[in-house]
């Protein structure tokens, strides 16, 4: 069959409409609850009965980023996992996706997110959508590889009939294997190895034991003088105020400020992912002294870097030990390294007249790990292969396992009501997404205020999310504050 007759048939199915889907459970709370633990998200009005009661809600309500999630039929509706006798899917999009994936097209990322919130949902509430088949493309070819773009609209309501709100979601599905990619440059040396093993192991002895020990343990340990009480860094054999050499230490909390930095692009060596941020942090006091600390700095593109900066401890346990139990340099390695300090949720909502259009917002750095990637997939119902099983997100054309659309729009959400406090109204999720958030690859939300109408309270935030393979989500948050 021709690719013009294949893209025919897909597309005779634009425009249907699927039948009327009703959720199998009612939200719960506890299901908002899991939701919130996966995402970080503290807002007291997704579950502090007490506080949410006295909210404009008057109780309990589900975080808008979730509108999409509750009708899902899970795990048994997965084909490896779908009981005897139980049909497959019907809806229009379903019976496209299944075309597609008998043509070889077995990849799936999705790629768009449009969430319009007419209402919060509460616990109790059942929905129900109607999906309809907006848009097909032809053949694209894509850094992912060639595919199709299917797009759909789902109108959601309760099964009272009430409308709560829609979603436009577009997803590719695409070829394992011919991803487009750009040509080497014949006169470029490649990058080096950024494993970080593949560093020089640092040279430890009885003057800095005692810290690497702490480091093992992620303690940060400042050398402090057992005589005069002096708090000194980097670490000495003898103290320089008093003269002893009976130097002990203390235990930093791992918060300061940026004091200054510098950025390195060369030499490149292996073990080190560049440019490198070396940082020199001034840490809180400690007994009343101030101690400034030098490490990198991870999760922050170095645009983004300032002076003042917060900043928070962030591990890097970069070599194995090369002799079992080993206590000295032979054993496994820590290394302080720091990120930007996750911002503060804000108790008391900002009100319209207190936001400014081209205000920015605090960064926040996510460290992504498998657990945020597995956690964010169960809580938002997606038992999608690629979110959890590394080996098939492999084989259908994954460098590893990635965060879900719906995870992402979640951190999005919490990232920008954080900054407003619990109170404001979102009534619009919309984003983009681009490079894939694999583990280990950590994520940095920056955003800043596009508009403002302080008459109705309308409030629109530009969020992006970016790590090392370039922006990840890009998209805009639409909230009400009070007026």
């Amino acid at each position: 069959m021709s690719a013009d007759d294949f893209l025919a048939q897909l597309r005779a199915h634009v425009g249907a409409q699927g039948p009327r889907h009703e959720a199998r459970h009612p939200i719960t709370g506890t299901g908002i609850a899991d939701w919130c633990d996966a995402i970080g998200d503290t807002n007291p009005l997704y579950t502090d009965e007490e506080a949410a009661a006295k909210s404009r809600h008057g109780g309990i309500v589900a975080p808008p980023a979730t509108l999409d999630i509750w009708d899902r039929p899970g795990l048994p509706a997965q084909a490896r996992f779908r009981p005897q006798g139980l049909p497959a899917a019907d809806d229009p999009r379903s019976k496209v996706l299944r075309m597609l994936e008998n043509a070889g097209f077995v990849g799936v990322v999705a790629v768009n997110s449009e969430l319009e919130i007419v209402r919060y949902l509460r616990p109790g509430d059942v929905l129900t959508n109607t999906q309809t088949l907006e848009e097909i493309s032809e053949e694209k070819q894509t850094g992912l590889g060639i595919g199709h773009f299917v797009t759909t609209r789902q109108r959601y309501e309760t099964v009272d009939g009430e409308h709560v709100g829609d979603l436009l979601f577009r997803i590719l599905k695409f070829r394992p294997g011919t991803g487009k990619t750009a040509a080497a440059d014949p006169n470029a040396k490649p990058a080096p190895a950024a494993d970080p093993a593949l560093r020089p192991r640092p040279a430890i002895n009885r003057v800095n034991q005692a810290l690497f020990d702490g480091y093992r343990a992620h303690e940060l340990r400042i050398p402090k003088c057992s005589e005069c009480g002096r708090l000194f860094f980097p670490p000495l054999p003898r103290c320089s105020e008093c003269g002893s050499f009976d130097i002990g230490y203390a235990v930093a909390s791992g918060h300061g400020t940026v004091y200054s930095y510098t950025v390195v692009h060369y030499p490149q060596v292996p073990g080190f992912r560049y440019p490198i941020v070396t940082a020199l942090v001034e840490l809180e006091p400690i007994d009343g002294q101030v101690v400034r600390f030098l490490a990198d700095m991870v999760g922050v593109t170095p645009d983004a870097v300032t002076i003042g900066m917060p900043v928070e401890i962030e591990w890097l346990d970069s070599h194995p030990a090369q002799v079992e139990d080993a206590t000295d340099s032979r054993g496994p390695i820590s290394l302080p390294q720091f990120r930007p300090a996750t911002p503060t949720r804000r108790a008391q909502t900002l009100s319209a007249a207190e936001v400014s259009e081209g205000e920015r917002l605090p960064i926040w750095t996510l460290p992504l790990s498998p657990t945020h990637i597995v956690a964010g997939a169960i809580a938002t119902r997606d038992f999608q292969d690629v979110h959890h099983d590394r080996d098939l997100a492999h084989k259908k054309g994954s460098a590893d396992i990635f965060l879900n659309i719906n995870t992402s729009l979640g951190y999005m959400q919490r990232f920008v009501t954080d900054w407003t406090g619990p109170e404001a109204v979102v009534s619009a999720l919309r984003v983009r997404l681009g490079a894939p958030a694999y583990p280990y690859r950590p994520l940095t939300f920056s955003g800043s205020v596009q508009s403002v109408d302080a008459g109705i309270g309308r409030v629109v935030v530009a969020v992006q999310a970016v790590n090392d393979l370039g922006p990840h989500v890009t998209g805009t948050v639409e909230l009400e504050l009070p007026t």
